[in-house]
């Protein structure tokens, strides 16, 4: 019998299906609606998301690093994109200047990021990314991921064309029923019921909401086809300060790949070979300037895999590859895209919220492997409060910084993680604590030290 007919094998495929729609379905919503995009391009960005992530973890599976591990649309650039919607009314920026200015930088991130893969410069790059880096990122990428979250959990608009949004009482009440059922399913759940916690928070919430609040009108009405096209977000122009903001992005993002990759070594038994790097990387380019050019959210292996993977133990590509292919149908039917993109924001939100509050656990992992001298302790503790000031400093501060670095000194995400890698990389090495065998077959190798 072909293996690709066990059930077993299909099982765990769809298991991986559920992984990839629960990540993925609320990004190009909250993208597009922050964008105030029209419904049938909303549409197109669901369908396309839907389409290329699958292609994404099935050419790297069979090409590229050749692990289970997502490939999908990154946290990070997706924080990053959603804050610059935030800050660009209060600088002046068309949303139309905006998107396009954001997709010539994807591009430009794209193309240096497959010159990264081609010449093999990822492995000396892996260096500046020691656990200090590795620490600050992973806090700083939750809390602006969730407080994103929170944001729709509370029914606030993602559309930045509302003068006075409020929040929305009765959703936020369910949305935090949605929270407590999701952590329930989640901690006392049975195994075969937990790991469906997100998919069966969603498919719940969703029906309550549509028994209530369903003439509230939160959910996009989608009744025309998808808008297909290049540059949805906006015809190509030329902010200098967007599109350095978006290079500067697309580099950070390459924390993702080494963080992945390293942290799947001790399960797969082996050390991430150049190689490996160099594919992995030249991949995510390619799909990172597919993505440029759609208007959507560039790619990135998924850091999050690592806890999917220690909890199913499923390692083998081939559940991974059909979970993959199934994503890719959902994307190419057009019910389905119709259907998904009729989620109320806020309870995909809050389903979402749940799942992200466990890069506390990665991050704490990282900080386990810093020796907390005074030193050490103000080498991480710098970075790391002034990204999270900067991320609630009203964009109002910063309007007399100079047009072309606005968008980059205003982000307090790229700031924190950009003050980390000077602070790490400039002048000394700190010590860190010598991990025991045990531990790392616990917690799986992550970052080495330089």
């Amino acid at each position: 019998m072909w293996e690709w007919t066990k059930v077993t094998h299909w099982t765990a495929g769809l298991q991986w299906l559920f992984f990839l729609f629960t990540n993925t379905v609320v990004i190009p919503i909250t993208i597009g609606s922050a964008f105030g995009l029209e419904q049938g391009k909303i549409v197109a960005l669901l369908q396309l998301s839907f389409i290329f992530t699958g292609l994404a973890c099935i050419v790297q599976a069979l090409f590229g690093h050749r692990r289970s591990i997502m490939e999908g649309q990154s946290g990070l650039w997706w924080g990053v994109i959603l804050s610059m919607c935030y800050i660009a009314p209060a600088q002046g920026i068309p949303l139309s200047v905006l998107g396009g200015s954001i997709s010539v930088g994807i591009i430009l991130s794209g193309i240096i990021t497959v010159l990264i893969g081609v010449s093999g410069l990822a492995s000396h790059i892996a260096r500046w990314f020691n656990a200090g880096v590795m620490a600050v990122f992973t806090f700083l990428l939750a809390v602006r991921l969730n407080t994103i979250f929170l944001k729709g959990m509370l029914g606030i608009p993602f559309s930045t064309g509302e003068v006075s949004p409020q929040i929305d009482v009765p959703v936020f009440l369910l949305s935090c029923a949605i929270v407590l059922f999701t952590i329930f399913l989640s901690v006392k759940g049975h195994a075969k019921i937990s790991r469906y916690s997100l998919l069966i928070s969603i498919i719940v919430g969703w029906l309550v909401y549509e028994l209530f609040f369903s003439a509230g009108g939160e959910s996009i009405d989608m009744g025309g086809d998808a808008a297909v096209s290049v540059f949805l977000l906006g015809a190509p122009s030329f902010d200098i300060g967007i599109i350095i903001t978006a290079v500067v992005a697309g580099m950070l993002n390459l924390s993702n790949t080494f963080g992945a990759l390293k942290g799947t070594d001790s399960m797969y038994g082996a050390q991430t070979e150049n190689r490996q790097y160099r594919r992995s990387f030249t991949i995510s380019g390619v799909f990172t300037m597919i993505s440029g050019l759609f208007g959507m959210v560039p790619y990135a292996p998924y850091v999050s895999s690592i806890g999917f993977l220690n909890q199913t133990r499923i390692l083998e590509r081939l559940p991974f590859i059909l979970g993959g292919a199934m994503f890719i149908v959902m994307g190419i039917i057009p019910a389905i895209g119709h259907l998904m993109a009729k989620m109320p924001l806020s309870v995909g939100s809050a389903a979402l919220l749940v799942a992200y509050m466990r890069l506390l656990q990665t991050a704490l992992g990282y900080f386990e492997q810093i020796d907390m001298t005074p030193a050490n302790l103000y080498r991480v503790a710098v970075p790391l409060f002034i990204g999270i000031i900067f991320l609630f400093f009203p964009t109002e501060y910063f309007l007399s910084f100079p047009s072309m670095i606005r968008p980059l000194v205003s982000n307090g995400l790229l700031i924190g993680i950009l003050l980390s890698l000077v602070i790490e990389n400039i002048r000394f090495k700190g010590r860190r604590k010598k991990r025991s065998r045990r531990y790392k077959l616990m917690k799986g190798e992550v970052y080495q030290n330089d």
